[in-house]
């Protein structure tokens, strides 16, 4: 489990889970600029549903003014009540959702609207007894844009790894954010947490020490002071006192040419698919092109997804020109009452192309800046259990063209599934509306995909199963995830007679919460596959 601060809600430590509070609001198909639906209009009848445009952006807390994350354009907001936000909740994802015809229709009437929401998906498990939508979850609109499109988050830049969430709690450093108050405060990978504001943080169950615990880790505003007190990695105990502070994140780090006995390797480190990666993405694949490496090793371990275009442009820059042309990165399936048209644009269905071209993400068109390419036969991925979605399209879209993927680490989350983030009263609401396949035609990873020896199974990849090491800061060749890629590369084979080199676990079991959405990756909204259709250039 991942955890940062990316959040609006308030996250509770609780003596026995790790509990979220919600967000209320709606969510938005359209904009209708026409009044309210008379009142008997917007009364919940058993199976009878009305278009998700009578009810679009009628609000019981209209915005007012400009977005300034659309161009400053006046938000479509008009007064209504939560009845009709819950009632577009209801007749959008009768709609849209995946696996509509799974869904629940209660009235309306016995939830809050974000009650309403959360338990409109699916019951049904997978194979493995999972829960098949564990990503079901909303966000506030302001938030989620100002951490997609700038990468700016509040907190201390820390993104925690956690084992356990009740007493005897088990939350330790996975990385930090460069220049913010973790890293300037001198917090590395692989610190664990033992005190909080003079609380036991492993072992305290008291209400009084569960609210200071969540005060300070989940603070709700910059500028708020906590006293953190770490484990270091050689075992001595140490305190830091850190102030939250806005954190400008940096989604692609440690990119470097590392020198083996097989040649020059490149290793970069990804942590999300966010628009601000692009030039990182970029800037790492040149720094490889003119070191002419003969590897890559991409670092997903911590990668929650996003962008799904972004994934398919990193695909690209790995695998060039010859091997990608006139080749699908991803095919798109919604439910069955839409088998040849996209339900939320409208038009004709269209598959993902492998981008070979830089995107302008706030406008969602293509630019004429090409993306450089290292024309690589295959790629080796770190991965754990957050490594998920349009990180595991990554991965899935490469092999559908036969670049050869080693898997090291731990079995993925397993997300085949996307969405369109979806605005209606100042909420963004992101439910399953579809699912991809490669150009091979598979996308059946919904358990995740297993690094093996000796794969008999499509969701299987050759690869090395070894724990996440958090004794080494990453990017060190010694590190036990990028050293078991370096072995490989060296050997052929996967390393052996080290203790840290033992199967991976098996990834932990969805929180079982009620009326929250699964919190077990990174921030919210980037453990999932966003699907952001991009316009071409006229002259490309």
């Amino acid at each position: 489990m991942l955890i940062n601060n990316k959040t609006a809600a308030t996250l509770l430590l609780s003596t026995t889970a790790l509990v979220l509070v919600g967000c209320g609001g709606g969510g938005n198909n359209g904009t209708n600029n026409t009044q309210p639906p008379a009142s008997n209009s917007i009364a919940w009848t058993p199976g009878s549903f009305q278009a998700a445009t009578n009810f679009a952006h009628f609000c019981q807390n209209p915005r007012t003014g400009n977005d300034p994350y659309n161009q400053n354009q006046p938000y479509p907001d008009k007064s209504g009540s939560q009845q009709h936000e819950k009632m577009w909740l209801r007749s959008w994802s009768n709609d849209t959702y995946l696996w509509y015809r799974e869904l629940p229709d209660n009235d309306p009437a016995n939830f809050t609207v974000a009650q309403y929401f959360d338990q409109l998906k699916t019951k049904a498990t997978t194979a493995s007894g999972a829960k098949k939508d564990q990503f079901h979850f909303a966000r506030d609109t302001a938030d989620y844009k100002k951490e997609t499109q700038s990468g700016v988050v509040s907190g201390y830049g820390i993104e925690w790894s956690v084992t356990n969430t009740s007493p005897p709690r088990d939350f330790k450093v996975a990385y930090v954010e460069p220049n913010s108050p973790a890293a300037i405060g001198g917090i590395e990978r692989g610190y664990k947490l033992t005190q909080v504001d003079g609380v036991d943080f492993i072992y305290d169950s008291t209400s009084s020490g569960v609210d200071k615990l969540n005060k300070a880790l989940f603070a709700s505003a910059a500028g708020e002071t906590h006293q953190l007190t770490f484990t270091n990695r050689t075992g001595q105990s140490e305190q830091f006192s850190l102030v939250a502070a806005d954190v400008d994140s940096s989604p692609v780090q440690n990119a470097k040419v590392i020198e083996t006995a097989k040649g020059k390797v490149g290793y970069v480190q990804f942590n999300s698919h966010i628009a601000k990666a692009q030039n990182g993405l970029i800037d790492a694949v040149n720094l490889f092109a003119d070191a002419n490496v003969s590897e890559l090793v991409v670092d997903l371990r911590y990668n929650g997804g996003g962008l799904l275009a972004m994934a398919s442009q990193l695909a690209f820059m790995v695998a060039g020109d010859n091997t990608t042309q006139n080749r699908v990165f991803e095919k798109t399936l919604f439910n069955d009452k839409y088998p040849t048209i996209n339900p939320i644009s409208g038009k004709a269905l269209q598959a993902t192309p492998f981008y070979d071209f830089k995107i302008d993400y706030v406008a969602g068109k293509a630019t004429n800046t090409d993306l450089p390419t290292l024309a690589l036969s295959r790629v080796f991925v770190l991965t754990t259990a957050n490594t998920c979605s349009a990180s595991e399209a990554f991965i899935n879209g490469l092999r559908g063209i036969d670049v050869e993927v080693i898997q090291i680490g731990g079995q993925t989350c397993g997300k085949p599934y996307g969405f369109y983030p979806t605005d209606n009263c100042s909420t963004t609401y992101f439910t399953i509306q579809f699912s991809g396949i490669n150009d091979k035609g598979f996308g059946d990873y919904a358990d995740g995909f297993k690094p093996k020896t000796s794969p008999a199974f499509e969701d299987e990849i050759k690869g090395c199963a070894i724990n996440d090491d958090f004794s080494k800061l990453l990017g060190d060749p010694t590190e036990g995830l990028l050293n078991g890629a370096l072995t490989y590369i060296e050997t052929g084979s996967c390393p052996v007679n080290n203790a840290q080199f033992q199967a991976a676990p098996k990834p932990a079991a969805p929180l079982d919460v009620q009326n929250v959405f699964d919190i077990r990756y990174q921030s919210f909204l980037l453990e999932n596959k966003i699907n952001t259709p991009v316009m071409k250039q006229e002259n490309k």
